[in-house]
């Protein structure tokens, strides 16, 4: 079995679930585990530090998960149309696996939550790219053989897939968001498939 890294952070959740639909479709491969990985919030306090083990859901990933993966799933709520800070805090630590070149020609795809339709969702999703590229990753969209893509009156785009949260961040992710994470964890665990090959 070969692991695909689903890495994100949730604030009110919508980005957890939509990792988890991700790794359905990851799983729906039979070669291919979905191993899900969080990131701690960043403190206004610089003394304050995270427990080491979260109280609940995902454990916090660390760089050795990065270097181990066969391929990435990355997400994010979106903060002013960027990723939040600890996605980009939690990437700016992997200079070392930059330098050594560990993830090289490694797949990666990359997907958002946001309060509005027009809330950013491309912008973010292409600030979470900037760094993949950087890294080494092949970045993966969703393509338009996607009929969701043409049809949703929520989230969902052809950079990856997103969710429109609503701005109490109540809105369940509709089916169509649903079968679009499905389809890009698929994606990415059959190209990840392919390169080990």
């Amino acid at each position: 079995m070969s692991t695909i890294l689903v890495l994100y952070y949730s604030r009110h959740g919508s980005v957890k679930q939509m990792a988890q639909y991700i790794a359905r479709g990851i799983e729906s491969i039979p070669t291919m585990e979905a191993k899900i990985r969080t990131v701690p919030p960043v403190s206004f306090t610089c003394e304050a530090t995270e427990p080491s083990i979260p109280d609940s859901g995902a454990p916090y990933a660390t760089l050795d998960d990065l270097k181990n993966c066969a391929g990435l799933a990355l997400g994010s709520p979106t903060r002013f149309g960027n990723m939040a800070a600890p996605m980009k805090y939690f990437l700016d630590q992997a200079s070392s696996l930059w330098l050594s070149g560990n993830l090289v020609d490694k797949p990666a795809t990359v997907f958002c939550s946001t309060s509005s339709m027009h809330g950013g969702q491309e912008t973010t999703l292409l600030s979470m790219m900037l760094p993949l590229f950087h890294l080494g990753f092949i970045d993966l969209g969703i393509p338009y053989t996607e009929m969701d893509l043409n049809n949703t009156k929520s989230g969902g785009t052809p950079y990856g897939a997103s969710h429109v949260a609503g701005t109490s961040d109540k809105n369940p992710i509709s089916d169509e968001e649903q079968r679009l994470c499905f389809a890009q964890g698929k994606r990415l665990a059959e190209i990840a498939q392919k390169i080990e090959l």
